[in-house]
């Protein structure tokens, strides 16, 4: 199997690895030493794509990642983001160029490198020229802080004018059989300005897996206690997705997880997804979907089962979906 591909110019694995979990939002900080080991393994098996941002934790999770890639730094491509702000009525997003300089340098301390290799603006700012925002990140790439910038779910619009100022390398968002709504307008203008794309929760929050069958299955924490498809009644519709598709993955003797992540692999060379784990042996498990075939027949199988009229439910409640798609 192949295990590297390619974001614009950046090589990258074939699979990353999403870290924001090991700190938050899905249930208690438990075990750093398990998610230090976690780091450690995927760089052994050949995940070489870490990625976290300075708000996840509030900046914990970066301190974490740092402390997993002391004296491995050559082995990782290191990915962060700067942008979203927390308010009183819930997620904001600032993008001035004085606080993209400013995150920057406390990411950098936070993760202790020199240089992070692709900086991702989390948010668009709806106050800030996005022009303005990546005048900044060229000013950070010319001053060796960052090797490549990316956006996270951004309009089409927004990634043209951000690219016609600096390239931008890859798009992150959140992409899955359950959320497809980059595939109408956003991909085909990933695709044709050579952006790579980068799906986050390519496991529909860890749904497709078959694991969460009730919220009572949820710590009183998660965050996912507060999705929409998480909700009574939207969660068991969902759940016959998940039944279906496990169905699907059983005759071809892998997981429903791992079937549902090889369906967002099969997109295109230029997909690199990041499920996220803390513990080694879903680590191994995801990467292990890398390897599987998937013919056209199987694809249109999946999305039939899996199709995104069947899901109930919107993505986030409403505090929280102010600041996507800008």
């Amino acid at each position: 199997m192949n295990t590297t591909r390619k974001l614009g110019e950046l090589e990258v694995s074939a699979q990353g690895l999403g870290c924001m979990g090991m700190s938050q939002a899905y249930g208690v900080r438990d075990n750093d030493e398990e998610s230090i080991a976690t780091v450690h393994r995927a760089l052994e098996i050949g995940v070489t794509l870490l990625d976290t941002a300075n708000v996840y934790g509030s900046g914990s999770n970066e301190e974490l990642v740092g402390r997993a890639i002391a004296g491995k730094r050559d082995q990782v491509t290191l990915a962060t983001k700067f942008g979203i702000v927390w308010t009183d009525s819930g997620m904001d997003a600032r993008g001035d160029a004085a606080y993209v300089k400013q995150c920057c340098d406390e990411s950098l301390s936070r993760l202790g490198v020199d240089h992070i290799d692709l900086y991702y603006q989390h948010r668009v700012d709806p106050n800030t020229p996005v022009e303005e925002t990546w005048g900044a990140l060229a000013e950070l790439a010319e001053a060796g802080k960052i090797r490549y910038a990316g956006i996270s779910e951004a309009s089409a619009a927004s990634i043209r004018r951000a690219h016609a100022v600096f390239p931008v390398t890859a798009l992150q968002s959140e992409w899955s059989l359950w959320t497809r709504g980059i595939e109408d307008e956003v991909l085909p203008t990933v695709r044709e300005l050579g952006i790579g794309v980068v799906p986050f929760s390519p496991l529909g929050r860890g749904f497709l897996t078959g694991s969460v069958t009730s919220a009572d299955d949820l710590p009183a924490d998660d965050m996912r206690r507060n999705l929409p498809r998480f909700a009574d009644g939207n969660l068991e519709k969902n759940f016959a997705i998940v039944a279906a598709l496990r169905a699907l993955a059983e005759e071809k003797g892998v997981t429903a997880g791992q079937l549902a992540l090889a369906w967002v692999q099969h997109q295109g060379d230029d997909v690199v997804a990041i499920p996220g784990t803390k513990r080694r042996k879903y680590l191994e498990e995801n990467w292990a979907s890398v390897g599987i075939e998937l013919s056209k027949e199987d694809i249109a199988k999946i999305e039939e089962v899996a199709s995104a009229d069947k899901v109930a439910g919107g993505r986030y409640p409403e505090h929280l979906a102010r600041a996507a798609g800008k």
